[in-house]
């Protein structure tokens, strides 16, 4: 049996805000910050994988059935300039794909706060000394926290973000989904200097889990749980591969224990022009740089990462 525990770090002092367009991945990662008992100050929506009502939906229902207490705020329907772009055509209407079961809709849970998701997120940094923030989604909310709030931004200790790509693309040939969802608002987060630790595209594609490696599910959402994970999967075999990769959950446990990953200082641009490359991210990780204010994931324990995802979803 895979027992529930909490890692060995100096978490008592980390202070975690997760910023989330809320698709099956992303509870994973809610679920892997569950697993080992991280104390999450609030959560704050995005749109991206599907538009912001359903991710709305998506996390109302997923609060209910997970119990997941953590505070949630409605943030940014759309991005700072782009016209919205949704993953539905891979993710479903739904942003999560599912062999039987899917989340209990229909039923108002009213679990989303009522103070917008910027205003939250600033009572947050004004009010605690340690703030790690880990965007899971495009990063149209902390781009505008940015903007609206410049003076704030020395009092974010770390950003750790799912997204980007060191090599090829997953929504065009050369773009990650949440660079290209919103490429102005990376570039703001990136020219702001805020400190970035990036878990890109390319490591993700390192850990990935097959039919063999599904878990044999507990506790009192086993079939639900087993049901979007196995839709999850049907993802890549419906494209003729037998593995799927693992993204968002591997965020989460860069986060919180750094410890599996081999980070690196790197320089960040990204491509804001409208064109075949619109939303790619080139990283020069050469010995010229000298910079702690962006760092990427190059490296990661692959057993140990896939087994720590794969068990926070066993009892829940």
């Amino acid at each position: 049996m895979i027992r529930q525990h909490k890692l060995n770090l100096n978490m008592d002092e980390m202070r975690i805000w997760v910023d989330t367009d809320f698709g099956f991945d992303d509870l994973w990662a809610l679920l892997v910050l569950k697993h080992f008992r991280t104390i999450v100050d609030g959560v704050s929506l995005v749109a991206g994988n599907t538009p912001l009502t359903q991710v709305i939906s998506n996390a109302e229902a997923s609060a209910k059935t997970f119990n997941l207490d953590w505070p949630m705020y409605a943030g940014a329907d759309k991005p700072l300039q782009r016209d919205p772009e949704t993953a539905e055509c891979v993710l479903g209407r739904f942003g999560m794909q599912s062999r039987g079961l899917y989340l209990p809709y229909g039923t108002s849970h009213n679990s989303i706060q009522s103070k917008p998701a910027i205003d939250a997120m600033v009572t947050w940094l004004d009010n605690n000394d340690s703030h790690h923030i880990i965007a899971l989604g495009p990063l149209t909310n902390l781009a505008q926290l940015i903007t609206q709030q410049p003076e704030l931004i020395k009092k974010i200790t770390q950003i750790t973000w799912l997204g980007g790509s060191i090599g090829r693309g997953n929504h065009s040939t050369f773009a990650e989904y949440n660079a290209l969802a919103d490429p102005e608002a990376l570039s703001v987060v990136v020219r702001s200097n805020v400190p970035l630790k990036i878990v890109e595209l390319e490591l993700c594609r390192q850990v990935s889990f097959s039919e063999a490696d599904m878990p044999i599910m507990q506790g009192p959402n086993q079939q639900l749980v087993a049901d979007l994970l196995g839709g999850y999967l049907d993802i890549a075999i419906k494209r003729g591969r037998s593995v799927m990769s693992i993204y968002d959950p591997l965020a989460a446990l860069a986060a919180i224990d750094n410890r599996l990953f081999e980070f690196v200082s790197a320089k960040l641009t990204v491509d804001t022009q409208q064109g075949a490359q619109y939303g790619r991210t080139v990283v020069d990780t050469s010995s010229k740089i000298n910079t702690s204010k962006f760092e990427i994931a190059l490296k990661v324990d692959v057993v140990k990462a896939r087994q720590q995802c794969l068990a926070a979803l066993v009892n829940v």
